[in-house]
């Protein structure tokens, strides 16, 4: 879709403590937007989190003629990310913003094939094509925001800011107006958008926050140097399960890495690591296929960066308040589980641009703003809230001994099964790579 042409864009000045006009974090341009409603000025979108549904939603927004500020609090990002797998229903995404081309030309591995062991004695083969209409696509998430920023700066009505932190949400009465940087400085806008992950600043000063109940499982997270026997089979997806235990391998973006995440019981992981790497990995070698687990033990010296994820997942009663919007982790933070974070949060950005962009284009009242992030919120949450229960009830399964997941294993040999097992996947996984309704583009 092409990008609508940019506006003249009025301009205000970015305060700093006690009033006076202060230059931007990048030294540039200290200049930031009017509030829109007021002598038809254009609408000003703060975006709070540079990750993928920030930085994608500045690109949509920055090309629909809106003025957008995006404020990413690391100074670059060129760090470690987990959430790098992008299902068919992200990956559509891009189509819908136009940016099919560059997404396809950022550094990526892309299985043609996933191995399910349920127990170490059987293994099943879903091919993606065959079996399934497409598979996911390891993304190297760096590059994938470079992208997203770099085609949003092209746009004269887009502002970033890197290496800058958001201290607070700022208010006139009960409407969200800006955001106060940590250095005392204030930026107004007309609408705040918490793209800032499950530990959401926005979310807390915004009064968003409500009880969630702990999940039964954590994740311990690593990379090693690919195994050539997997190389040899095409770079698989991986699931282990049974006995206990759920461990789901995958290729790093470059190739070059397995990328290994081992569910666990949470709180089990202390005594693992007290015992020292060595015992954790020969526990680990333990659940997986023989020459997996000789890998693992060969390079557990190798063992790149290791940690462990608190797995939270729960769903906010309420995404918004007046001049305040949340999208992806910050209002439904998602488990690692199916590796549903990144798409889910790419999707809610459409949906919410869908709704948003013609009443903030028409100058329309805060009232017609608040109606729109209330219809956001209403068409995003069935979507998340059948994800969440899928991934808080796998893992509730597969960790037990009971008789229950001895049947399920039992079931899950059967896949084994051309037709049964295409069925299945074409049934029971296309949710989970297809999401679970349509979302496109309409503005």
């Amino acid at each position: 879709m092409e990008a609508v042409a940019t506006a003249d864009v009025p301009s205000a000045t970015l305060r700093g403590p006690g009033g006076a006009s202060a230059p931007t974090p990048q030294g540039g341009d200290s200049r930031v937007p009017t509030r829109c409603f007021i002598m038809g000025a254009v609408p000003h979108v703060i975006i709070v989190g540079g990750g993928p549904a920030g930085a994608a939603l500045a690109y949509l927004l920055a090309s629909r003629a809106l003025q957008v500020t995006l404020i990413e609090r690391q100074s670059d990002f060129a760090r470690e990310f987990r959430g790098e797998v992008l299902m068919p229903s992200g990956q559509a995404v891009f189509d819908e913003l136009g940016l099919r081309e560059a997404f396809d030309a950022l550094p990526h591995s892309e299985p043609r094939r996933a191995e399910l062991h349920p127990g170490l004695r059987h293994r099943i083969s879903v091919d993606f094509g065959k079996d399934l209409q497409g598979g996911p696509r390891i993304v190297s998430q760096p590059a994938m925001l470079e992208m997203l920023v770099e085609r949003a700066s092209a746009f004269p009505n887009f502002e970033f800011h890197r290496g800058v932190q958001v201290s607070d949400v700022l208010h006139e009465g009960e409407r969200a107006c800006g955001v106060k940087l940590g250095d005392g400085r204030e930026i107004r806008g007309d609408l705040v958008v918490g793209a800032d992950g499950r530990g959401s600043l926005v979310r807390r000063k915004s009064g968003l926050d409500a009880p969630h109940d702990s999940e039964i499982f954590d994740i311990v997270w690593f990379k090693v140097p690919y195994p050539e026997f997997l190389a040899a089979r095409g770079k698989p997806v991986q699931g282990y399960f049974g006995r206990g235990h759920l461990a789901i391998n995958f290729p790093s973006p470059e190739g070059d890495a397995l990328q290994v995440a081992w569910v666990i019981r949470k709180g089990t992981f202390g005594e693992l690591r007290r015992q020292g790497v060595e015992a954790w990995v020969r526990e680990m070698a333990g659940h997986v296929r023989p020459e997996l687990g000789d890998h693992l033990r060969q390079h557990a010296d190798r063992l790149d960066r290791p940690f462990v994820l608190d797995v939270v997942c729960y769903l906010l009663p309420e995404w918004w308040k007046p001049g305040v919007v949340l999208v992806g982790d910050a209002c439904h933070p998602m488990s690692p589980v199916g590796g549903q974070g990144i798409n889910i949060a790419l999707r809610d950005i459409v949906v919410l641009a869908n709704h948003l962009v013609p009443v903030l284009r028409a100058g329309d009242d805060a009232e017609a703003v608040d109606t729109a992030l209330e219809a956001y919120t209403r068409e995003r949450s069935p979507e998340v809230e059948t994800v969440q229960g899928f991934q808080r009830a796998a893992p509730k399964v597969l960790l037990s001994d009971g008789w229950r997941t001895a049947m399920l294993m039992q079931v899950l040999r059967i896949l084994r099964f051309g037709p049964v097992r295409r069925f299945a996947a074409r049934h029971g996984a296309a949710p989970l790579l297809e999401g679970t309704c349509v979302v496109r583009l309409r503005v």
